[in-house]
């Protein structure tokens, strides 16, 4: 398979980074071909401007919008892997689909409604937080940020979603043992979705 990993985490040395290597690195060993796009590191522009609607309507994709969706019409599984910062996707990937899983593009509206125009891709989430994640599963976030990404955004646009991970304490528990049982189930979990 054709693995699509975006990733949006400002710190090279953050945990969300060991997480996006831990995944790399199974699918790798599993035969499947990866390609990863790192948003910082590419410093994607994320505001969707008047302009690029405009370009869009006209049929004229601006290149930075057409370089990141080429990437997706090519992959057989999307990844996304981000911290949870204000309830949310931090702005440079919310600006990725506001800019990239345009209208046109990843869906259309007909007469019958939305038309999901990526169907055919599996979407796989992984997040981390700050907030205990038996907080988070207790006053419903962990239910609503499922909601908003794995339907609001990938089944929007077709993409099935496959798994959501979301990992509690990150940055706050000073535990090695823990972190590494969270790799551990990164890898279980990436291995047991896309197996060889």
């Amino acid at each position: 398979m054709k693995h699509l990993v975006v990733y949006a985490h400002p710190e090279p040395e953050s945990f969300n980074r060991a997480i996006l290597e831990t995944t790399i690195t199974v699918l790798k060993q599993n035969g499947h071909e990866v390609n990863v796009r790192d948003l910082y590191s590419l410093n994607f522009q994320p505001v969707l401007k008047p302009e690029d609607t405009a370009a869009m309507r006209a049929g004229h994709t601006p290149q930075d919008i057409k370089t990141e969706q080429e990437f997706i019409t090519q992959a057989d599984a999307i990844t996304f892997i981000y911290p949870i910062w204000w309830t949310g996707l931090p702005a440079i990937l919310k600006g990725y689909v506001d800019r990239v899983y345009s209208y046109g593009f990843a869906y259309s509206v007909g007469e019958s409604g939305i038309i999901k125009m990526l169907t055919g891709k599996k979407g796989f989430i992984i997040n981390t937080h700050g907030t205990p994640q038996e907080i988070y599963n207790e006053i419903g976030m962990t239910d609503g940020l499922k909601i908003t990404s794995d339907i609001g955004i990938f089944d929007f646009v077709g993409i099935e979603p496959v798994g959501h991970l979301l990992f509690g304490s990150i940055g706050f528990l000073d535990d090695e043992s823990y972190y590494k049982g969270l790799l551990k189930e990164v890898e279980n979990k990436v291995d047991s979705l896309f197996p060889q």
